[in-house]
């Protein structure tokens, strides 16, 4: 790969951080790096290749003479300023859910749709991490079986509400732990030691009772696998986990599949990792996706209630596939 100058938008949140610890460790081949932030941010700087770099505010000009821009700074911010830095040149890789279902805009998910990415106009997705996860492990048995309808149950980190919803777990976790009165300020109840059946934690259901998270679920599934008759239903739930969403699937099929053959699929399936063993206790955790690359699947078993229908596990660290990692994905495809 040649040399590109990157950019990174929202450099100083929590996916932002762990794109530049992707860039690094991939050995992304980087001529020059613009780290950009809002206002409150200026004068900050972060360490990359050993090397500090200053964050730069984000305006209509920041992308001159940048190839590559890696967004995470929200969707108002992608929506206004991602056509100015498409407009100079340079391709953005959004992490935000702003042109997701923009039918002019590729969503990708590298071990799926690789080739959707020919199709932009500066602009490329990424998609949301809870759907990220589950479409990797979803596309080798598509491709054998024909998927005709998938439920998904979440069970969500809190990283994924960013560095402040962490902070609130923190502190809850020692009030409750302290017998202090918690106090509730990110999400919409307490999240230290309950489960929260709402994301996002504002404005977040639909008319149709389904969350914005479900809804993305849903509609991104479609797109990213290219098949809009894939019937698809989901719930989102919040739990009191740093890092790592979980997730129960249940896929049913037009060819009936094994539990075995679905293991011998995914086993050869990029970018995942089977870990199936419960006799032995062998089964993906949130603690142990934590900093992995991978998406890790198990308790694969056959649905005692449907003739070609299958049961499974699937884990992934929301922050790095779930998000910084598919989007480094992206650009080393470009």
């Amino acid at each position: 790969m040649s040399l590109k100058k990157v950019a990174v938008a929202g450099a100083t949140g929590v996916v932002g951080r762990q794109m530049l610890r992707v860039l690094e460790d991939r050995n992304f081949p980087v001529a020059s790096l613009k780290l950009l932030a809002s206002e409150r941010s200026k004068g900050k700087t972060l360490t990359f290749k050993g090397e500090e770099v200053a964050v730069e505010v984000l305006s209509e000009d920041s992308f001159k003479g940048v190839d590559i821009a890696l967004f995470s700074a929200g969707g108002g911010t992608s929506k206004k300023y991602a056509p100015f830095a498409a407009k100079d040149g340079c391709v953005v890789v959004d992490n935000s859910s702003a042109w997701r279902m923009d039918p002019e805009v590729p969503l990708v998910v590298p071990e799926v749709n690789p080739g959707d990415i020919a199709k932009h106009k500066g602009i490329i997705a990424n998609p949301n991490c809870s759907t990220i996860q589950l479409v990797v492990v979803l596309k080798p048995l598509h491709d054998a079986a024909t998927i005709k309808r998938i439920v998904v149950s979440t069970y969500q980190a809190v990283s994924g509400a960013g560095s402040a919803a962490l902070a609130e777990l923190d502190a809850q976790m020692r009030d409750c732990l302290e017998g202090r009165p918690v106090q509730c300020k990110i999400f919409p109840h307490q999240i230290a030691f309950n489960c929260i059946p709402q994301i996002p934690q504002s404005g977040a259901f639909e008319d149709n009772g389904y969350t914005n998270e479900e809804m993305k679920m849903v509609n991104e599934t479609k797109k990213i696998m290219g098949d809009n008759s894939i019937m698809v239903t989901a719930t989102t739930v919040r739990v009191p986990v740093h890092t790592g969403h979980s997730e129960c699937v249940n896929v049913e099929t037009l060819k009936k599949l094994t539990a075995d053959q679905a293991r011998e699929l995914l086993r050869k399936a990029p970018g995942v990792v089977v870990q199936d063993d419960p006799a032995n206790q062998l089964y993906p955790l949130a603690v142990n996706a934590q900093g992995k690359y991978d998406t890790f699947v198990g308790r694969i078993r056959e649905d005692l209630s449907h003739p070609s229908a299958l049961e499974m596990w699937v884990v992934a660290d929301n922050l790095l596939k779930g998000a910084a990692l598919n989007a480094v994905q992206i650009a080393e495809l470009l």
